[in-house]
């Protein structure tokens, strides 16, 4: 429990020396900050301190400050921030530093407190001077818009993204959109330009790492393939070849979707159809502060009125109806069908080999692409290998939705009508036997009918 410290006197003195390459960052005026840096630069440090520094200048004229930093979890933020932010804010603290909430309170009434980017929840409902996004790209995209913004609203609170960069996901496209925007501060630090660590410990550890690895890592390369991910390499291809694609259209036939089941923006949908060369994902659902009613309306809003592919335990009642939840979709008007029972194993095996015959809408697909382009082995960094098993975080919802389409897309085709067969052959497309069959008179039209 924290406890009352002595009011200090005399001059008091933040005991922290930016490196030279994070000046800018302290010294900037914008509201916004974009900084994507490599491995080992000292962006937490340079985070934690930004956020003291801002607290301890609150003006007292305004509500007592309000700053926080936001790990991808709760455990990472405690792991990576705690004790730097206990370490520098020390002669500015009103109370010991309260171990239960990860807080500490300053004399002037300011307050700076870790949170996990796992628990959007935490941060609903709040208001913010600053808050710093740190490794942003294991965040889900919609933590920002759908959480921390509003957060800022009122106060006209400042944000700040930084983080290592993983392959063309949202923290990069956040750096790029920012690039030329007067309200946003931008940074891009890779180890050949910051000098911060030596040219043979760059060499040694690219030989150790691996080129992609040391590329994203160090270089703050976002077209090296995400290490671990599962799906990566096979998206590439897909923009490559042109199936990643703004102005895909619809044909004829029902529009399906394949769930994932979950709570809130854990919930994701895909809606697709059967094309004659594979499948047609026309769009992703994910709708914050939703429960399961919520995108059941969504979903026949948008029209998507084929079958509803959903996973096998879809018998669970759900606290809002009382009923199962596959009594509320098909009560809906919707038409369930559950997916067989199969391993994480062979739903990521599906999704490998549908991937190359899908097409998506790039824009209405865009956060569920993001998430695909995520999915990864869970790293064990007590043995420094990857795991067997995926890493569970928010890209594992779009990842396994489209695991459970890539599952069901083919009874989907054999269910379908087929297209109707031409009723004669041509002559090109006559057998030599057929040819010969169709010689006397009046066998051909007997013959010919398929």
């Amino acid at each position: 429990m924290a406890k009352s410290l002595p009011r200090p006197t005399g001059t008091l003195v933040l005991d922290y020396v930016p490196r030279a390459q994070f000046i800018p960052f302290h010294e900037r005026r914008e509201r916004y900050s974009a900084t994507i840096t490599h491995r080992r630069c000292g962006k937490t440090v340079a985070a934690v301190n930004d956020l003291i520094m801002r607290a301890i200048a609150h003006s007292a004229s305004k509500p007592p400050g309000r700053y926080a930093y936001v790990g991808p979890t709760y455990m990472l933020a405690k792991d990576t921030a705690w004790e730097f932010l206990k370490q520098y804010s020390h002669p500015f603290l009103c109370e010991t530093p309260n171990e239960s909430e990860l807080r500490v309170d300053l004399w002037n009434g300011s307050r700076v407190r870790l949170y996990g980017g796992d628990n959007p929840d935490s941060l609903r409902g709040l208001a913010f001077d600053e808050i710093v996004l740190d490794e942003y790209a294991d965040m889900s995209p919609s933590l920002f818009p759908a959480v921390v913004r509003p957060a800022l609203a009122d106060r006209r609170g400042r944000a700040v993204f930084i983080g290592t960069v993983k392959g063309r996901n949202h923290l990069w496209q956040t750096y790029l959109a920012a690039l030329n925007d007067p309200d946003w501060f931008t940074a891009l630090l890779p180890a050949s330009v910051t000098g911060l660590i030596p040219d043979d410990e760059l060499a040694a550890a690219r030989k150790d790492m691996g080129n992609d690895r040391y590329e994203a890592e160090f270089e703050c390369n976002p077209e090296t393939p995400i290490v671990g991910a599962y799906y990566g390499p096979l998206l590439r291809d897909a923009e490559r070849e042109g199936r990643v694609a703004p102005d895909l259209k619809f044909i004829d036939g029902p529009i399906h979707t394949a769930w994932d089941l979950g709570h809130g923006s854990n919930m994701a949908i895909w809606a697709f159809q059967i094309g004659l060369n594979g499948i047609l994902v026309h769009d992703f659902i994910s709708v914050s502060d939703a429960f399961f009613l919520d995108y059941i309306a969504e979903v026949k809003k948008r029209g998507y009125t084929g079958k509803c592919y959903v996973p096998h335990d879809i018998a669970a009642r759900s606290f809002e109806s009382g009923r199962t939840r596959i009594e509320t979709l098909a009560s809906s008007g919707l038409n369930p069908v559950p997916v067989p029972l199969h391993s994480v194993e062979d739903r990521i095996n599906a999704a490998q080999l549908t991937l190359p015959r899908t097409t998506f809408n790039s824009i209405k697909c865009e956060l569920g692409l993001a998430g695909l382009r995520e999915y990864r082995r869970d790293w064990d960094e007590k043995l420094k290998v990857f795991k067997d098993t995926p890493k569970h975080d928010w890209a594992s919802h779009p990842a396994d939705a489209f695991g459970y389409l890539a599952i069901a897309w083919r009874g989907v085709a054999q269910i379908e009508d087929p297209p109707p067969k031409p009723l004669f052959k041509s002559i090109d497309e006559l057998s030599m036997d057929e040819w010969i069959l169709s010689s006397d008179d009046g066998i051909v039209e007997k013959r010919m009918r398929v």
